[in-house]
């Protein structure tokens, strides 16, 4: 073994279990995890927690006689070089120190050294009690000790409290953490191999994002494979008197449901309804309450982000943690904002609630509080370990604290704030009508609806509800005469099931069970940086690898890609947590037949070719057609050649439209974040540059180029991309590029004084 390997290596160790307990090495009094040599410059009680930023919130409430270190996440974990389980030995993992954590080590075991006591504060889930795990091995402590504190927040009374209350690691929730990386350790280092001997180089399988993969597949072979029928509805505008008009829709004729598939069936009935004379047949009055939604649990989160905000499930993970570990509020220091994100319960504590309603009375008035707190129940499957995501405190309001915010961190944590007071707030009620309209044979209702009490709406609004919206009606009655002023007949086609998008994917593997909370973002992650999925306007849509992958696993490794297996599997590794399953006898069961499996697709799977999709673009280099690949920020254009030549070059997609500047051709591009924009073709020489799609047809008042600016709603605005042109004054555009710019500018300052203090 080489000094390096020396160095770095650990002994093999047992997994956690009930079995046997290990005890700290220095010591008498370890099993207190007290009693230690004071050495030269004492530091009092050692806090280990994951993150520098957490570590300096946490220190700040603490005071003196602690000090808190961060282990950046893991400091122990399988080699990547090797297998790294015993499978002849009860399938004992071998750990090793990460390479390139020696010195953080080294200065972690320094301060270990001078420390009273030690306490391991990683985060309240099974990943931070397996790191508060590995850190009891590399500092001695015994795991059995009172050494382990957690907490859901990150304020004063929570960390003193914790502090107060010190316990044993919970070697359960170890196993469990253990059992999930080694499954996925032995799919990933079993059968990732075999694709690469089978279909290319580089490819890798997992455990749940095959499942994930086969999910996406799935639906666009559905999407494939649908058939579009068309389908007519008829609208009619009504008047009372002299009161203003109101929709209705045909609903029955003769007495059957509404069924027309053709023109001409659409025609004959929109003449039927316009003799005669219609009038109102039944009038419907009552009052309808909406209860607001519950406060966020992680998949909520990911998905409210991802339809209100625009996020992907990656940046709202990111930006939550932010907003957990700590952000520095001026005079008041670095603050933990939120509850811990990663939770899969609705639960809120009494003092939450009480502070809740006392904001609420304070600010919207009595009526507006509930009489008992609101309590929303968990779904079957939720473990219920920790609160729902939250404020650490109203009094933290987001218009009072943006300033010390960037952009993106204030927008989710003002949708967290919403969303949980709202949650503390009474009903909306509305006032609604229903009304049947008759003329002969036709039948038509109308329906209208009237906010009466906003309730939790003065707060926040549920995204996509639409029966939230007023419609007015007249005041009708029975009997009641109508003029039919317009009939409309309106021609449909049936559409296929949508693309999955953040928040529709987050909703599947959460309704079948596949993953946990902190798993949903980076199984996305993972699939896009595999090539086996693009993200193509928001949506996920598989690739030819994909569909290949899939495929070859639906064919030889059944159990990966079935979803409820999996599912199972993740109950069986609750049930490791709950201490009523042991790691062993689910591993054991798992790789007994996956082995089998992986010996028969050795011999059964042949060489399998990927189609290639060849350009006509000729590479400058060599002279071959090149060819289109697939990468993690899309399609690209690489010499068939490889590796004797290595070429490679961006996939243009040409509009058609002349570029402004140069008359050259605007293309579309991809950037480095695999968002699209436009740009002239002959670029370095021309710096064309757009984020808005060009538009064929010119300026109506100066010829020159339209662009076509989206909003996150999907909305579109045409403008001139001629500062100079006349339909630029007063254009909402100009507020639009102007906050654009503003932006830009501050991310170059910001760049720039990080590279100053650099």
């Amino acid at each position: 073994m080489s000094e390096l390997q020396a160095g770095t290596e650990e002994k093999e160790v047992k997994p956690a279990g009930k079995a046997k307990k290990r005890t700290a090495s220095k010591g008498a009094a370890a099993a207190k995890n007290t009693g230690r040599k004071k050495k030269a410059a004492p530091i009092g009680t050692l806090v280990l927690v994951e993150s520098p930023t957490k570590a300096k919130t946490i220190e700040r409430y603490l005071g003196r006689g602690y000090t808190v270190r961060a282990s950046m996440g893991h400091l122990r974990d399988l080699p990547k070089s090797q297998f790294g389980i015993d499978v002849e030995n009860n399938f004992a993992p071998k750990y090793i120190n990460i390479r390139g954590k020696g010195d953080l080590i080294k200065a972690l075991k320094k301060d270990a050294a001078k420390a009273d006591r030690i306490y391991l504060a990683s985060d309240p889930d099974r990943e931070g009690e397996a790191i508060a795990w590995h850190l009891a091995h590399l500092f001695d402590i015994d795991a059995a000790g009172s050494c382990r504190i957690v907490f859901n927040e990150i304020t004063k009374p929570a960390i003193q409290a914790a502090i107060k209350s010190p316990h044993p690691i919970n070697l359960d929730m170890v196993d469990a953490q253990q059992a999930r990386r080694m499954l996925d350790r032995i799919v990933g280092y079993k059968l990732s191999p075999l694709l690469w001997r089978k279909v290319r180089k580089g490819l890798s399988a997992g455990r749940v994002q095959s499942v994930t993969v086969k999910l996406i597949c799935d639906r666009e072979k559905a999407i494939q494979a649908f058939v579009s029928q068309e389908y007519w509805t008829i609208d009619l505008k009504l008047k009372k008197g002299k009161s203003s008009q109101f929709n209705a829709e045909l609903t029955h004729i003769r007495g059957e449901k509404l069924a027309i598939d053709n023109e001409a069936a659409a025609s004959e009935a929109a003449e039927g309804t316009s003799q005669g004379s219609w009038s109102v047949a039944e009038v419907k009055k009552r009052q309808r309450s909406r209860r607001a939604a519950p406060p966020f649990t992680t998949s909520s989160l990911q998905q409210d982000a991802a339809r209100k905000l625009g996020f992907t499930s990656r940046k709202t993970m990111m930006l939550a943690q932010q907003l957990y570990e700590g952000i520095d509020l001026g005079r008041k220091g670095p603050s933990g904002l939120i509850t811990y994100m990663r939770t899969d319960s609705t639960r809120i504590s009494e003092m939450a609630q009480q502070e809740a309603k006392d904001y609420i009375v304070e600010r919207f008035g009595a009526e507006y509080a509930p009489e008992k707190p609101n309590v929303y129940s968990a779904g079957k499957k939720a473990q219920d370990a920790h609160e729902a995501i939250r404020p650490t405190s109203v009094s933290f309001v987001p218009e009072e604290i943006e300033k010390y915010l960037n952009r993106d961190q204030f927008r989710l944590y003002q949708l967290i704030w919403q969303r949980f007071l709202a949650s503390q707030m009474v009903p909306a009620v509305f006032d609604t009508l229903s009304v049947k309209l008759k003329n002969g044979d036709y039948q038509a209702s109308a329906s209208g609806s009237q906010l009466k009490f906003p309730g939790f709406q003065r707060v926040y609004t549920i995204a996509g509800n639409e029966s939230d919206k007023d419609i007015s009606l007249p005041e009708l009655a029975e009997g009641d005469e109508l003029r039919l002023m317009k009939v409309v007949p309106k021609q449909h086609f049936t559409e296929p099931p949508p693309r999955y998008n953040d928040a529709s994917l987050v909703k599947l593997l959460e309704e079948k069970g596949i993953g946990r909370p902190s798993t949903y973002a980076p199984i996305i992650e993972t699939i896009l940086a595999r090539g086996y999925v693009s993200r193509v306007s928001k949506t996920f849509q598989p690739t030819e690898l994909g569909f290949v992958v899939v495929e070859l696993l639906e064919q030889y490794f059944k159990d990966i890609v079935d979803e409820k297996f999996t599912a199972t599997m993740e109950s069986d590794l609750d049930g490791i947590a709950g201490g009523t399953l042991h790691k062993d006898t689910l591993l054991a069961a798992f790789y007994g037949p996956f082995s089998q499996e992986l010996e028969k697709a050795e011999e059964a799977i042949g060489h399998v070719e990927l189609p290639v999709e060849v350009s006509d673009v000729q590479c400058e280099l060599c002279g071959r057609m090149m060819v289109v690949k697939q990468g993690r920020f899309g399609k690209f254009l690489a010499c068939p050649g490889f590796p004797d030549c290595r070429n490679t070059k961006p996939l243009l997609k040409d509009t058609g439209i002349k570029c402004p500047k140069c008359d050259g051709t605007i293309v579309e591009r991809k950037s480095r974040r695999g968002r699209n924009f436009f740009g002239c073709k002959n670029y370095p020489e021309c710096d064309f540059v757009t984020w808005d799609v060009p538009q064929a047809e010119k300026c109506p008042k100066c010829g020159s180029l339209q662009l076509k600016h989206f909003y996150r709603n999907g909305r579109g605005l045409l403008y001139c991309s001629s500062d100079n042109c006349e339909t630029r004054i007063n254009h909402p555009i100009n507020k639009e590029l102007a906050k654009q710019r503003e932006k830009a500018a501050k991310a170059r300052e910001k760049e720039s004084a990080e590279k100053a203090d650099e």
